[in-house]
């Protein structure tokens, strides 16, 4: 294994320079919690009798007793998305596996579990990102009772994890694990589907045609198996080492992923404080585990909501990063995996190839991640490089093979790509992200008039009526936090990929979300600040000439600053603040922090 790569090292120490104070005071939160009357055996009588009134005579036992751990379950099942649909059986599976480990567990709360692939397009989407804030809050709300030992999480899609974990990190004194429900078995290609959605955008097909396809793509229990947030948020977890290894992408209701879930119940009472092995939450997650995240979206060209989600998560803990962290080890991790909508691949084929085990490996074995960072399972993350078996009906971990197919999981010789997936852009416009992945070399770099648009809803019309057949830089803005919550607008994807296809320079800057959906349009995005927040988005006319350069990191209007300074400001045109409950949120686009510090409700900035 070779030493530390020196510019994986440099982020970490920075972050941790940066980040001294408040991870200072963090620590000394959690080491305050942990002596302090929020413990079990601190609860009254009265207390917790409420708290076991509806156990089993058992369980009231042994919890009376304060002699052996009590797990805290947090779920995100609903039977609606199809991610969460296999967590009902969940809390059972894992009360049984925890009584053989002589602890108990109870369901402490539920969470929200929105899903951004219902809401596309929608008013709902712009309670997407905020549901993310509420989830942390309801996970804190079921933490609260302080009846815990150990903590695991039952969430998977895009806002739900970061949000599970946000909210258990202020209980960070207490172990916590993530329990997975895995992929649903692939169905058809992600390049069919991504042809007929095309063909619908170009009124080639109708409606009943395109149902048929997207439901043929999702189509049973398990999550989506694009390489989107949700399915981000698994690799990621696992880079953190809060998860076990290797049961990232294993299907549901299969024998290995039964097993799976039965180990995680068990090693959660193995690392509670009333054993020899504890491993609070707080202490794991540090400025290792958070650079191990990034490298791991970085080098499989995972979700740019990422670039919000993992700002809030490190915040959580104690930590300030920012989108220069991610862009300056952007520059140093190669493009390692090749999974939709980067590549051909669904997640099936990637965990059939090798999955987080060999990328992990290749990884730390070249010097590009923290092996030495601590995890809930094993010794350190060194013990991640290792993929589950059933042997004779007993899980059991061996080391990571090599790829065992090399144009979906490449080696660290011979990459996709010398550097990840995500490049910051800077300029008089401000900050932004752009997903570089899956963008052809030959459209990296775009420089065209202005299209503006303050809803994305206005992107159809204009496609249908040919007034977008020319090169062409497509500003949407007003979606932003402040503005709207910051509503994901890949529902733009498809009329864009048309205009490239048919030989138009055409690009997309927005101060919304384009999430792990991100193709092969240059697009960027989470511009801050956000038009509604006095950003020169803002001020960008019909007709300026946009710069949009993914290889020198650059966004820019072409016009004089001082023309640019005197221009009126532009108005948002549609109304975000009534209907599907968006009233309910009006507190939060008061409040909420830029993109780039994590759109979040949660915490002050200065």
């Amino acid at each position: 294994m070779n030493s530390l790569n020196a510019t994986v090292q440099a982020v970490t120490s920075r972050i941790i320079e940066r980040s001294h104070h408040l991870r200072d005071d963090y620590l000394q939160q959690i080491d305050d919690n942990r002596h302090a009357a929020t413990q079990r055996s601190c609860v009254s009588c009265g207390n917790l009798a409420h708290g076991f009134a509806a156990s089993n005579n058992e369980d009231k036992q042994v919890i009376k007793l304060m002699q052996a751990p009590n797990i805290g379950i947090i779920t995100a099942y609903n039977d609606m998305l199809s991610a969460h649909e296999p967590f009902a059986s969940y809390p059972d599976k894992i009360k049984a596996s925890v009584r053989e480990m002589g602890a108990t567990a109870q369901v402490a709360g539920a969470t929200p579990a929105m899903c951004d692939g219902v809401t596309q397009g929608m008013e709902g989407m712009e309670l997407s990102l905020f549901s993310r804030d509420a989830i942390a809050q309801a996970t804190a709300i079921g933490l609260s009772h302080q009846m815990f030992d150990g903590v695991l999480c039952l969430g998977i899609c895009d806002k739900i994890v970061p949000g599970l974990l946000i909210g258990a990190l202020r209980f960070g004194h207490l172990p916590m694990m993530f329990v997975p429900a895995g992929p649903m078995p692939t169905g058809i290609s992600n390049k069919e589907k991504q042809r007929v959605r095309q063909l619908y955008a170009e009124g080639k097909v109708d409606r009943a045609a395109l149902l048929e396809s997207e439901s043929a793509s999702y189509h049973s229990a398990g999550t989506c198996t694009f390489y989107g947030t949700a399915n981000s948020n698994q690799m990621m977890m696992e880079a953190m080492g809060l998860q076990l290894p290797g049961g990232s992408f294993v299907n549901p209701d299969t024998p290995l992923r039964e097993a799976l879930t039965q180990a995680a119940a068990r090693q959660i009472t193995r690392i509670t404080g009333q054993g020899s092995d504890y491993r609070p939450l707080g202490e794991v997650v540090d400025a290792r585990s958070i650079v191990n995240a990034i490298i791991a979206l970085l080098t499989t060209g995972g979700s740019t909501n990422h670039t919000i989600h993992l700002i809030a998560i490190a915040r959580a803990a104690g930590f300030e990063i920012n989108w220069s962290d991610f862009d300056a080890l952007s520059q140093v991790i190669p493009l390692l995996a090749r999974v939709y909508p980067n590549g051909q691949a669904d997640v099936n084929h990637f965990h059939a190839a090798g999955g987080t085990a060999t990328i992990f490996k290749q990884l730390m074995d070249a010097g590009l991640m923290h092996a030495d960072a601590r995890s809930c399972w094993g010794q350190s993350m060194a013990d991640f490089a290792a993929e589950p078996r059933l042997i004779d009906d007993k899980l059991q971990w061996e080391p990571a093979s090599n790829s065992h197919d090399t144009q979906v999981i490449a080696g660290v010789d011979a990459p996709f790509d010398k550097e990840g997936g995500l490049r910051l852009l800077q300029g008089n416009l401000g900050r932004a992200v752009i997903k570089i992945s899956a963008v052809a070399d030959e459209h990296r770099v775009v420089e065209a008039p202005a299209v503006v648009i303050n809803s994305q809803h206005a992107l159809e019309t204009l496609f249908k009526t040919g007034q977008l057949n020319k090169d062409c830089v497509v500003v949407v803005r007003f979606q932003g936090p402040k503005a709207n919550g910051m509503p994901e607008l890949h529902k733009l994807t498809p009329f864009l990929g048309v205009l490239q296809d048919k030989g138009f320079k055409v690009a997309l800057v927005t101060d919304g979300r384009m999430s792990g959906a991100s193709g092969k349009v240059p697009a960027a995005i989470h511009v801050s600040p956000e038009a509604a927040d006095g950003g020169l988005i803002n001020r960008i006319q019909e007709g300026d000439v946009i710069t949009v350069d993914a290889n020198r990191g650059v966004l820019h209007c072409q016009v004089d600053a001082h023309e640019l300074a005197k221009r009126p400001v532009a108005i948002a045109t549609e109304d975000a603040s009534r209907g599907v409950g968006r009233e309910l949120f009006a507190p939060f686009r008061k409040v909420v922090s830029t993109a780039e510090q994590g759109a979040t409700v949660l915490f002050e900035y200065h």
